[in-house]
Parts: structure tokens; C-alpha cells; sequence
């Protein structure tokens, strides 16, 4: 359930999406991958403006990872909060 939508409007959206050929599908589910990636850097590089280009990745790789598996792959990243 999307809770800033009305139901009448998810109704719509669905039915647009059903229409629409599994191919066009996926390139929209990547476009919307690729959106939220860019959102996750961008909030990244607002809070932490100091941060190089290697650090915002770390952070940005921290937001999508599990924490313990972040740590164990990255231990010298510790310090880089996201």
C-alpha cells in the first residue's frame, strides 16, 4: 500500500504498468534504481560536504549494504558514516 497516493490513483498507475511490455517495465525499474541511487549520493554529499568523492561512495555503499557485511568488507571505512 502507498500511503501518499489516493486509492483511486494506485488503481490508475497499476493499470498503466499492466499495459506497458515487460521491457518497458524494466527500463523503468531501472531509471527508478538509478534515481534512488543518485538521491542516496546527493543526501550524502549534503551532509557531509567535506567528504572526497571516495568517501561519499563508501558512505553511499554503507546506506545500501547490511552493516555487518559494510564492516566486514570495508574495515578501514569504519570512521565513514553515511
Amino acid at each position: 500500500m502507498i500511503f501518499d497516493t489516493t486509492r483511486e490513483a494506485q488503481e490508475v498507475q497499476i493499470e498503466i504498468l499492466r499495459k506497458m511490455s515487460p521491457e518497458k517495465r524494466l527500463a523503468l525499474s531501472l531509471e527508478l534504481g538509478a534515481t534512488s541511487h543518485e538521491l542516496l549520493v546527493q543526501g550524502v554529499r549534503e551532509r557531509h560536504p567535506e567528504y572526497e568523492d571516495n568517501e561519499v561512495k563508501m558512505a553511499t555503499i554503507r546506506l545500501i549494504l547490511p552493516e555487518k557485511l559494510f564492516l566486514q568488507a570495508f574495515p578501514w571505512a569504519r570512521n565513514i558514516t553515511p
